[in-house]
């Protein structure tokens, strides 16, 4: 027996697979969709910058003319300083020494009442001075008021005083702390300096 006579049916099954026209695959519907995914994804992105460039129109209101309000001109400067560490005793006298002149003028008086060529008068029982009746030296409290009373130039300056004169002069006493062990209570002032400008008298 031969081999086709023994298997005959894979012999023709072979001839089958051989023969078998192979089969076109249509790719156009595959396409088809992409594009049309493709469509939809611009125009949701073109809706986007339409609402975004109409959000961007809402915000943008009209801006309005800022309007300036006038400004104030302030007729007096003035000086604060609370808790300093001076005599009220001594800075009541200052005061008095101070009050009624130019700053200037005043800062310069208390330079020399710094250098003891110009004593503060003073009331109690206090040794005469050469010049005057009773009067002292406090040095420390000159210094702090020379601080002050620059302050009070610089803000005469910047509210536009010219010629300012010192009106007013308070010294006041302040809470005082205990010291070291609370043997010691401290001394403590508080101080308003306040100036105007000067008025030049005119003759009749």
């Amino acid at each position: 027996m031969t081999e086709k006579d023994y298997a005959p049916q894979k012999s023709e099954g072979k001839k089958m697979i051989v023969n078998a026209p192979k089969k076109t695959i249509n790719k156009t519907p595959i396409q088809t969709e992409v594009k049309q995914k493709k469509e939809i994804v611009n125009e949701k992105v073109e809706n986007k910058k339409v609402k975004a460039e109409i959000k961007e129109d809402k915000k943008q209101p009209e801006k309005k003319p800022i309007q300036t309000k006038p400004k104030i001109k302030k007729t007096k400067a003035v000086v604060n300083s609370f808790n300093l560490p001076i005599s009220t005793k001594h800075s009541k006298a200052v005061c008095k020494f101070i009050k009624g002149k130019k700053i200037e003028k005043a800062i310069d008086d208390l330079e020399k009442v710094i250098v003891q060529k110009k004593p503060v008068p003073m009331k109690g029982e206090i040794p005469h001075q050469k010049g005057i009746m009773s009067g002292r030296y406090p040095k420390k409290t000159a210094q702090y008021f020379i601080k002050l009373l620059k302050n009070l130039s610089a803000n005469a300056n910047l509210h536009e005083i010219e010629n300012p004169l010192i009106k007013d002069a308070i010294a006041n006493i302040g809470s005082r702390p205990y010291g070291k062990f609370g043997r010691v209570r401290r001394k403590r002032t508080h101080i308003k300096i306040t100036a105007i400008k000067k008025v030049m008298d005119v003759k009749k």
